[in-house]
């Protein structure tokens, strides 16, 4: 008796639920027509294959876009935050962490230089110009002035 109950209220449920969706109509579903819904339809695959942007060509009117012009080389500090700190900010792979001198004093014997050479040219774990693709040379070597300076 009790399974036929549990049956009984289980079916009910199931019905209610389906009655409910059932009540709604095809446009709070989708927004579009029945033909047009699928995976596969035409409006599904041109929205999949359209273009993502475009290129504006000189002398056309192309909209305002807001162009980023460079006002000049990074501070050594910029350079730092945005190539240099994650590792040397927390020692990764060994490498000299800013501020703290006794990882710096063997480095700094070497001289200035050799540091800037080593940054440019990458030395051990580290990559040429820190990985740092767009800083220029004197972008890096303003960031090695910057690491010396924190430990003097």
């Amino acid at each position: 008796m009790k399974k036929l109950s549990l049956m009984m209220l289980v079916a009910s449920c199931v019905f209610a639920s389906g009655s409910l969706v059932a009540g709604q109509s095809t446009k709070e579903i989708s927004p579009y027509p029945l033909g047009e819904r699928s995976i596969l339809s035409e409006r599904a695959i041109t929205d999949r294959v359209k273009p993502v942007g475009s290129v504006c060509v000189d002398g056309e009117e192309c909209g305002t876009a807001s162009e980023e012009v460079a006002t000049g080389p990074r501070s050594g500090d910029e350079v730092y935050g945005a190539a240099c700190a994650m590792c040397h900010g927390s020692g990764m792979l060994n490498a000299p962490r800013l501020g703290v001198a006794s990882d710096w004093a063997p480095r700094v014997k070497k001289g200035e230089a050799t540091l800037v050479k080593h940054a440019l040219e990458g030395f051990n774990a580290m990559p040429a110009k820190g990985g740092c693709g767009n800083c220029s040379d004197d972008e890096i070597t303003a960031a090695v002035e910057h690491m010396i300076e924190s430990v003097k």
